[in-house]
């Protein structure tokens, strides 16, 4: 169950002040922007190998974010041509910490007892541009992304283990992100408030995203001809 103070989401950049340095940290050449498309702050991560720059939480190694939420959301966009590697530490109930990493870096899957690698295939404006489903350096037209990792049924799929909380988060060049949130709830992108509760979709499960998390749709457009939603 869920603590109170991580209910209905726990926006893990807000809560972490991570603007501030002081419970977070950086390495190399990491950077807060404005970004007038997202109409927010998003940090960018650059370096010539992915362990050279990133951002870190929490900002010891020995510390834990304590995260139980089952959804993990990263809002983040790869940077064009780059390659970029993102490290999640999370603990089993056997108290076993499991690294979750993806990247356009890897050829294919690799699993032990302590590590998943998951590569990453990154979507493009036009999907004709680059060969699905090969991993490889971002395209130049890579959109904005919002990655949902079900933690406990990743750990269960491939190593048989219990998902107990989200120890840490480490974001390696080169990339661009805007959130990190934890949750028990599935949150749909591209629904409102008004359909959600128009269609009734709450009795199916379907809660439309938080604003504070949701990529800005213009009048006229849909969400997912701007975007892409990539569920593990």
């Amino acid at each position: 169950v869920l603590a109170a103070w991580q209910r209905p989401y726990l926006n893990i950049f807000k809560h972490f002040r991570v603007e501030e340095w002081k419970r977070s940290a950086k390495e190399g050449d990491v950077a807060a922007l404005t970004d007038t498309r997202l109409k927010g702050t998003i940090y960018r991560i650059r370096g010539s190998n992915p362990a050279s720059s990133y951002l870190q939480l929490p900002r010891a190694g020995t510390q834990s974010l304590g995260l139980t939420g089952r959804y993990l959301y990263l809002l983040f966009r790869p940077l064009p041509h780059k390659h970029f590697l993102v490290h999640l530490d999370v603990t089993t109930e056997e108290n076993q910490v499991v690294r979750i990493s993806f990247s356009n870096l890897f050829k294919e899957f690799k699993s032990t007892a302590t590590w998943l690698q998951f590569p990453f295939v990154c979507g493009a404006a036009s999907e004709g541009t680059t060969r699905r489903g090969v991993p490889g350096a971002a395209p130049a037209d890579v959109r904005w992304t919002c990655l949902v990792l079900d933690l406990p049924s990743i750990l269960a799929l491939y190593l048989s283990r219990r998902y107990s909380h989200l120890r840490g988060v480490k974001l390696c060049s080169n990339l661009l992100v805007k959130n990190l949130c934890t949750s028990d709830l599935l949150f749909e992108p591209g629904v409102t408030l008004a359909e959600a509760r128009l269609g009734d979709l709450s009795c199916r499960g379907v809660t439309p995203m938080p604003r504070e998390l949701a990529f800005p749709v213009p009048k006229g457009k849909k969400w997912h001809d701007l975007y892409d939603y990539i569920r593990y």
